[in-house]
């Protein structure tokens, strides 16, 4: 399975460059690691105007990112043609790798854009009880505030549900967490140590 760091949780610079990992990046030109580099723009459910959206496709295509986490992405199909014309729109820019990120299952039509999409973005209460109803195997989950007690059985349960990347972390995505080593080796199968991110 592909390990995405989200924005509030990453590797440490010391983690050694792995292709099958993935860091979303909160803000341009604060590069703090060497593996792959997802931009993240955010949708805010598809309220941002295009050409704000684009401003940020901008910037990551300068600063050298190599795709897009477009969080907080709409799911249903109200927002299939807006999301379209913006993976269409990286794509012309270089941008070929998108991760969209609703955080919920989507309007089937998403299938047809060719991005990755996490189905499920949440706290690992809520992810203990998830039905998991419109995922598909290969899916991504990203699931924070794990008990550090509990990150082994969080990943399992991410095997088993179908999860194609994602992260299981201690981290919290508002702040206060700290992402324990046990959260790396975890996620990323490694013993090298982790760090929150403090954006």
């Amino acid at each position: 399975m592909r390990t995405l760091f989200p924005p509030y949780a990453h590797p440490s610079p010391e983690h050694a460059a792995d292709p099958d990992t993935w860091v979303v990046q909160e803000h341009p030109g604060r590069r703090r690691s060497r593996h792959h580099a997802l931009g993240r723009v955010d949708l805010d459910w598809g309220g941002r105007s295009l050409a704000d959206v684009l401003a940020d496709v901008d910037s990551w295509r300068e600063d050298g990112a190599e795709g897009l986490f477009l969080d907080r992405a709409p799911a249903g199909s109200g927002g299939v043609g807006p999301v379209a014309l913006i993976v269409r729109l990286a794509a012309r820019r270089g941008l070929h790798r998108v991760v969209l990120n609703p955080g919920v299952p989507t309007h089937p039509l998403y299938r047809d854009l060719g991005v990755q999409i996490c189905t499920f973005d949440g706290a690992w209460t809520s992810y203990q009880g998830w039905a998991g109803d419109g995922v598909e195997p290969g899916d991504g989950h990203l699931v924070h505030g794990v008990p550090a007690e509990m990150l082994t059985a969080a990943r399992r349960l991410m095997g088993r549900r179908g999860a194609g990347f994602g992260l299981a972390t201690d981290a919290s995505p508002y702040g206060g967490g700290t992402l324990s080593e046990a959260a790396c080796e975890d996620a990323a199968d490694s013993a090298d140590s982790c760090t929150t991110s403090g954006s």
